[in-house]
């Protein structure tokens, strides 16, 4: 482990962070995370020189820091000992993000393998590690259950950030003493504020899912959804395009691959254009370069539904009234956590019902922005936890 003194730079390991990722969500978890590992060494009178490991899309890095090296996650650099593992002995501390909800075997296993040979490298070198604010679990196989605790009990610090999760990570270990819980550090992104729109409209955000418009990553519904997604967002669109006093703006919060000539499921700008062809009564929002800048543009809107947790949570956080549309436990475990009972299920909800309730919360929305400033507030406060426990920690180091 790196010695240090009270006049050197903290050198902080990051995995599960990156600078080049579509996903804003992702990039709004390693700006806001930076940002509070910096606040936390600098009530410890330290600087902070990041050191993060983690993979690379093909997009420019929309993430640059001084005080930033960034070293892609790849099999090579996963296995040298001049890679990741030399990276973590000359850290003082390692912390993992796992893209905010990578901790699970849900998704593929390949990529649970991954993660969990990172975290076993870092945790080789003797380097204290820290497991940041994230959904814990689920883990369904035998397999993944041992790993995943194995690697929590190694941890210094294991953050949860919502109810869900810590209940989860609590079963499998009963009597640690090293969990805590926090919430999603993406309330603490940087933004500019800026002015509602003064047309006499009320604006509308609908961020649209490029993933669920396209049925998931095989095309065959892979997240369970009750309804045809594609038609339930074309009849809000019409439904709100309807109102003498509305207006629609379509919003994107995964970027596509387009500078690398590749087209991505994931992307939402396509699935958006589509339907901006469709509709040309609505606002097809430009495609952000930044998680910052996707933030400032949605607290210009009035009120917004998405299916994005990091578009919604950038709702909540600049304090307009927003529906989530979930479609997985995520949603409503964080913003239930919060106080915020407005999440619209389209795991156990028909297309209808969703419709309705996104309509029931356009037309409450004073109450839903009421309900949101209130939710941001505590994300204040807990995301305060997460930050003393780093102090804390920070002290030791």
């Amino acid at each position: 482990m790196t010695n240090t003194t009270a006049t050197e730079d903290l050198v902080v390991g990051l995995l599960g962070h990156t600078t080049t990722s579509s996903n804003l969500g992702i990039g709004a978890l390693t700006v806001a995370n930076m940002r509070i590992v910096e606040e936390a060494a600098a009530q410890v009178g330290r600087k902070v020189q990041f050191e993060s490991a983690a993979w690379r899309e093909p997009l420019d890095d929309y993430i640059v820091q001084d005080n930033l090296a960034y070293y892609p996650l790849n099999k090579s650099y996963l296995a040298s000992p001049s890679g990741l593992r030399a990276l973590a002995k000359r850290s003082d501390v390692v912390i993992d993000i796992c893209g905010g909800d990578s901790f699970t075997d849900i998704y593929r296993k390949k990529r649970l393998m991954y993660l969990l040979a990172a975290q076993g490298v870092s945790l080789s070198s003797g380097t204290p590690f820290v497991l940041a604010p994230q959904t814990i679990g689920p883990f369904d196989q035998t397999w993944s259950k041992v790993a995943g605790t194995a690697i929590m009990k190694r941890s210094r610090l294991v953050v949860a950030r919502d109810q869900e999760s810590t209940a989860f990570a609590r079963e499998l270990m009963p009597s640690a003493d090293n969990l805590l819980e926090a919430t999603d550090v993406a309330f603490h992104l940087p933004y500019d504020v800026q002015p509602k729109y003064d047309d006499g409209m009320v604006h509308v955000g609908l961020n649209v899912s490029g993933l669920l418009f396209a049925g998931g990553y095989s095309g065959k519904n892979d997240f369970g959804l009750q309804m045809d997604y594609p038609t339930m967002i074309r009849e809000l669109i019409a439904h709100f395009i309807g109102l003498e006093n509305c207006k629609v703006h379509l919003i994107v919060h995964v970027k596509g691959r387009h500078q690398a000539g590749e087209t991505s499921a994931e992307g939402d700008l396509d699935a958006c254009k589509k339907l901006g062809e469709e509709f040309p009564e609505v606002i097809v929002e430009p495609e952000p370069g930044h998680p910052s800048e996707a933030k400032s543009m949605i607290s210009r809107m009035d009120f917004v539904a998405g299916a994005r947790m990091h578009a919604c949570i950038a709702a909540i956080s600049s304090g307009v009234p927003v529906v989530p549309m979930a479609y997985s436990r995520k949603f409503r475990g964080l913003f239930g956590t919060l106080g915020y009972d407005h999440v619209a299920d389209c795991r156990t909800l028909d297309g209808d019902a969703v419709k309705a309730a996104v309509i029931a919360g356009f037309e409450n929305r004073a109450q839903l922005g009421a309900d949101a400033k209130a939710a941001g507030e505590l994300a204040v406060g807990r995301l305060e936890t997460y930050r003393s426990a780093l102090v804390d920690l920070f002290k030791t180091l």
